[in-house]
């Protein structure tokens, strides 16, 4: 691996939708530079849905045509709004002075399946990204694509272009990933609901990889499994502020000026809107773990994807997607079951790598919710998360309430 100090900067669409924005992300890279570092950039699609390059706004203007399009055809099309934010950044770079090449994913050595639409990386090869920054010139790649190994055009699903930096990023043997938002970091929860949310300054890679999976919007799981597993420090930045944001890693507590109390048990609130519950009664004559296995292989043979699941010798318990309510009442008919079905939940869950092995932690979930008289209909837990189904209504006093219980706000 070359000697270079590489550092990977990723910026979200909508921290390139206008030439304003666009000005601040060289800023940023200019502040790479002068530290002595070779950056590589990863883009996504400028702007959200309705501006003309965005990934959604592409997506519609396939389906205008025709509602059904080939998932082949579709990333071809999708792989477009990384490429022009490639092309038009080079430029804007160049404008200042900063020579830069583009990339498309394959070109950067992304390597990926032939899942269509939501590709999993299988190598990164990134050769063309070193021999250009050996020459002293940024590589700017398009985020949220790769090839496969016969040179077909793939894209990587939601959250595609964090990926895509923190894949380059172990491949490359980077400092640190950054990834650019229009947030400050990581917050302790949704500051929209909870005004009293704090920016957690550093986190380990457990504990954001579970509210990601949770809820939490600000960077993509499968990234922080990546940087994970490639001991790839992340960072969590806001294109807006100079604030360092928040730092990922293992390692985060050791860091100098930067504390981490021993005893933070709960580090974070996630959670999930607009889910459906369903319970399913086995009569004492029926095998519950072989009817069990019947509903789930219906249920994923129909796509359904399934969540906080309970078995029981007489009940089954799950949720889901309201979206997917009809379908999954259509697929429990047919088992012949007695069971219920009911729409406007929502999970809440407390996420801490310190929740293991503590005693009284449920007591103060369910202390919390009772104070603020906020009904509870089924929980699941993990060793480092305890998620609550809650009525949507009472979604954000659910929030508010354990976000004081646990202290994020101090």
């Amino acid at each position: 691996m070359s000697s270079i100090k590489i550092l990977v900067q990723k910026f979200g669409g909508t921290s390139l939708a206008t030439a304003e924005l666009r000005e601040k992300a060289v800023a940023r890279i200019k502040e790479a530079v002068n530290r002595g570092y070779a950056p590589v950039v990863v883009v996504s699609a400028m702007g959200r849905y309705g501006q003309p390059y965005a990934t959604d706004t592409l997506i519609a203007l396939a389906r205008e045509i025709c509602a059904e399009v080939n998932p082949r055809e579709m990333d071809l099309l999708l792989s477009c709004g990384e490429l022009i934010s490639a092309a038009v950044l080079v430029q804007t770079l160049k404008a200042h002075g900063l020579e830069a090449q583009a990339f498309t994913g394959g070109m950067a050595g992304i390597i990926t399946d032939r899942n269509f639409g939501d590709a999993h990386i299988i190598e990164v090869n990134p050769e063309k990204i070193l021999s250009c920054l050996n020459r002293k010139k940024l590589a700017v790649v398009a985020g949220f694509q790769g090839q496969t190994q016969d040179g077909e055009i793939t894209t990587l699903g939601r959250g595609g272009s964090d990926t895509t930096a923190a894949a380059l990023g172990v491949a490359l043997a980077a400092e640190v990933v950054e990834i650019y938002t229009d947030v400050n970091g990581v917050m302790t929860t949704d500051p929209n609901l909870v005004p009293q949310a704090k920016l957690l300054k550093v986190m380990t890679y457990t504990e954001v990889c579970e509210m990601a999976h949770l809820g939490a919007k600000v960077i993509h799981p499968r990234a922080v499994e990546i940087a994970m597993k490639g001991r790839i420090p992340l960072k969590i930045r806001s294109i807006h502020s100079d604030e360092e944001g928040t730092l990922i890693s293992d390692e985060a507590p050791s860091l100098p000026g930067l504390e981490l109390k021993s005893d933070r048990m709960v580090t974070g609130l996630a959670h999930i809107p607009d889910l459906a519950q369903f319970n399913l009664f086995c009569p004492d004559d029926v095998n519950a773990s072989g009817k069990a296995l019947e509903v789930f292989a219906r249920l994923a043979e129909a796509g359904i994807s399934l969540d906080m699941i309970q078995v029981s010798p007489q009940q089954i318990t799950f949720t889901v997607q309201e979206s997917l309510f009809d379908r999954t009442f259509s697929v429990l008919e047919e088992t012949g079951l007695e069971f219920e079905g009911a729409k406007g939940f929502a999970k809440v869950a407390i996420v801490g790598a310190g929740i293991r092995g503590v005693p009284g932690v449920m007591a103060r979930v369910v202390q919390g919710l009772y104070k603020a008289k906020v009904p509870l209909f089924q929980t699941t837990d993990s060793h480092t998360n305890i998620a609550c189904l809650v009525k949507k209504e009472d979604m954000t006093t659910a929030l508010r309430a354990l976000h004081e219980e646990f202290g994020l706000g101090d």
